[in-house]
């Protein structure tokens, strides 16, 4: 396993982390024995962080997590993010980054994970009725009193990422980046980098779909991808035509789809963590083979002419959601 320093002033992380969501229904059912034979499996490759939300599950995702670290807890650091408030029908009502909610969000994680501290602590997304600075000092006393050790954010923009580290250090980014998800890349990545922030990328497959595993099968209720844009029909189809042609790169250098789009990712920068969404052993083993696939400048320029940075057909998110995405605001 290769380790990456996470921001100037984050800790020394895996170069892949194990993001945990798809183990708590997003992405349709899922099997609990399965799910923490995978997290064993990381730890045993040498991946050092796992990334979790509050709100995976209504905190199932935390007690899995949990329960799967137990006695193993000396070799993980655990990302969690907090304030997507939820109804016990799933549903989803908006955030909530207040000092005093988060006080009671990080009591409740610290419970369920069954930890003493969470080594990144961070809001889901930027809660609109309380300036970042607020959130970020709340979450700095935490840092102080020891129940958090770093601060992170995720999908935020350029001016809030600069309003968020002049109040504390910030270890790093969450955000989604992939070969077709590149919005980062004009100011977001740039900002990070004179920051000296690193980068977590999730949705690195964007979801299976850059797997070379996906095919036009019913999505199983309560799967993200039924209401994803990039799922629907019309788009799909002209996405998947982006897949194959990233299959003809991945079958000359003898790697799968996945591994191809993981390295791309990875080759990006030493400032960027991938986070593999890994639900099983048999994909988290295809995803770690990644480390293996060196790309050269020739590998490289037949990924873009595969797949070109503006090919994607749907937006990442549906247009409710797309509203609470900072990220996806310019300051122009």
């Amino acid at each position: 396993m290769d380790y990456r320093s996470l921001g100037k002033k984050g800790p020394e992380v895996s170069a892949m982390g194990l993001g945990c969501m798809g183990m708590s229904g997003m992405y349709g059912p899922s099997d609990r024995d399965e799910s923490i034979a995978t997290i064993h499996a990381a730890l045993e490759a040498g991946i050092t962080l796992f990334d979790t939300g509050d709100f995976y599950g209504m905190g199932h995702n935390e007690m899995l997590l949990g329960e799967a670290l137990k006695g193993r807890r000396d070799n993980a650091l655990i990302s969690v993010k907090f304030g997507a408030l939820r109804g016990p029908d799933g549903s989803w009502s908006g955030y909530d980054a207040r000092p005093e909610a988060i006080k009671n969000f990080v009591a409740y994680s610290l419970q369920r994970l069954g930890v003493d501290h969470i080594d990144i602590y961070r809001p889901a997304r930027l809660d609109s009725q309380v300036p970042i600075e607020e959130t970020v000092g709340a979450i700095a006393d935490l840092v102080k009193a020891g129940y958090v050790r770093h601060i992170g954010l995720s999908e935020v923009g350029a001016d809030t990422i600069r309003r968020a580290a002049a109040v504390h250090p910030i270890s790093d980014l969450q955000i989604e980046y992939s070969l077709i998800s590149r919005g980062i890349e004009a100011e977001i990545l740039p900002t990070c980098r004179e920051l000296g922030i690193g980068i977590t990328a999730y949705g690195v497959l964007s979801r299976g779909l850059l797997s070379g595993h996906w095919q036009l099968d019913k999505l199983a209720q309560g799967d993200f991808r039924a209401i994803s844009p990039r799922f629907q029909q019309g788009n799909v189809e002209q996405n998947l035509t982006l897949v194959e042609a990233l299959r003809k790169v991945a079958d000359a250098r003898g790697a799968s789809v996945a591994q191809v789009a993981i390295a791309w990712v990875m080759a990006q920068g030493e400032d960027i963590v991938p986070l593999i969404g890994a639900r099983k052993r048999e994909r988290l083993s295809e995803s770690l083979k990644a480390f293996e696939l060196e790309l050269g400048a020739d590998d490289l320029a037949a990924i873009e002419q595969a797949v070109p940075a503006d090919a994607v057909a749907g937006e990442r998110y549906p247009a409710a959601q797309l509203k609470d995405l900072d990220s996806e605001r310019t300051t122009a």
